[in-house]
């Protein structure tokens, strides 16, 4: 794990769709999927971003543009330099099963690709409000899709997709990034089924390492208890799917 940050240059970029781009470098990291890493922009600021990619000494990061900070990301080009420290948290479990799920919500699938590619054999299920914001399209050819407005694959969301998805197919194992409620009904609908589940939270980091508490949980400290938690876990953090803290301090509804 990088204490420091470390400046690393973009290698390469890649179009994912109109509003995220993955920005790959080259970096020895020791990670598992699942587990974050700070990218950090000198004189601006510094956010937590999911690994999307990674082969032996290359990683990505795939970025939807929606602020300050992710904009100057997208107006990066190649030879720029980042700064990057990590990898931090707990990943995803990977038994050896040929039975798996992952549910991806919107930018959520960026979390769970490099799980897909360690799984091989599972299903897919992603979901966006329209086509244009589906991501991995050739990377992962056998995807379930589902848009909210129809425009490709099934119409609904993710959780409808899934529910009809179970009433013909059996998993040991679902994994669920995305939206918190996405994720929460996701994990009672397999709560409702027996089916372990494991989902990667996603809220505000400020340090990354167990220090603000900005990521609180009910008690649970996303950076490091997380950002991966399992069913049983789950089940007694009565924040999920409920509440959160904002960037300024307080609480609100999910």
């Amino acid at each position: 794990m990088i204490e420091q940050p470390i400046m690393v240059r973009i290698f390469d970029i890649t179009k994912e769709s109109p509003g995220v781009k993955t920005l790959f470098f080259k970096s020895k990291l020791n990670f598992e999927p699942g587990q974050f890493i700070m990218v950090w922009i000198p004189l601006l600021d510094e956010k937590p971003f999911t690994i999307s990619y990674f082969q032996e000494e290359l990683a990505g990061i795939s970025v939807l543009k929606k602020g300050l900070f992710t904009n100057a990301l997208h107006n990066m080009k190649k030879g720029d330099k980042l700064g990057i420290r990590g990898p931090y948290g707990r990943g995803f479990s990977i038994p050896k099963t040929l039975n798996s799920c992952v549910v991806g919500g919107g930018i959520g699938m960026a979390s769970l690709a490099t799980l897909t590619e360690r799984l091989g054999n599972v299903t897919i299920v992603q979901g966006t409000k329209t086509a244009s914001e589906i991501i991995y399209r050739e990377r992962f050819k056998n995807m379930n899709i589902c848009t909210e407005d129809g425009s490709i694959g099934f119409k609904g969301t993710t959780v409808d997709l899934f529910a009809e998805l179970l009433k013909k197919q059996s998993f040991q194992r679902v994994y669920a990034c995305g939206p918190e409620k996405m994720m929460y009904r996701i994990f009672e609908l397999c709560n409702s089924r027996y089916i372990e589940c494991e989902v990667s939270l996603d809220r505000y980091i400020k340090c990354g390492f167990g220090v603000c508490g900005q990521c609180d949980c009910s008690g649970q400290r996303i950076c490091i208890d997380g950002p991966v938690f399992p069913s049983n876990e789950l089940s007694n953090m009565k924040d999920f799917g409920k509440t959160l803290i904002l960037k300024n301090g307080k609480r609100a509804y999910c």
